[in-house]
This record gives structure tokens, sequence and C-alpha cells, in this order.
């Protein structure tokens, strides 16, 4: 499962998942350093930042970004 950090409310890390659901993490359950934006995956029983993720959608934006500008 992959979650992505929408934002950080109180004590939780409100987090969606691929379906768009949401789901709150205790942030004492996320990696050090967790930010929004981040990726996150399950590995046993700690959630571990998934770099490629988290990368693959920034090239996604990358190319919508191009896209849009060569647009009229």
């Amino acid at each position: 499962m992959t979650l992505i950090v929408d934002r950080i409310e109180g004590g939780f890390a409100v987090c969606e998942d691929d379906g768009q659901n949401t789901v709150n993490l205790p942030l004492a359950e996320l990696p050090e350093g967790a930010r929004e934006g981040m990726y996150l995956r399950r590995e046993g029983a700690a959630w571990v930042p998934d770099l490629r993720a988290e990368e693959a959608a920034r090239e996604r934006i990358r190319e919508k970004m191009r896209r849009l500008r060569r647009e009229p």
C-alpha cells in the first residue's frame, strides 16, 4: 500500500491512499523527516519513504507542465 502525505494536522499526518481515501497516521508511525507530498509504503510494520513513486509523480507533473506550455 502506498500513501501520500497530504498535510500534517495536530499529531497526525492526513494521507491519501491509491483510491484517494483519507488515512490518518499518528506522527510517531512516520519516518523521521516526513513532510507534505511524501510518498510512503509499508515495509513490515513500518512506513518508509517511497522515493521511486515520488520521483515518478514528479516526472508526470513535469510532463504535463511541458505539454501545457506548448499548447496555445
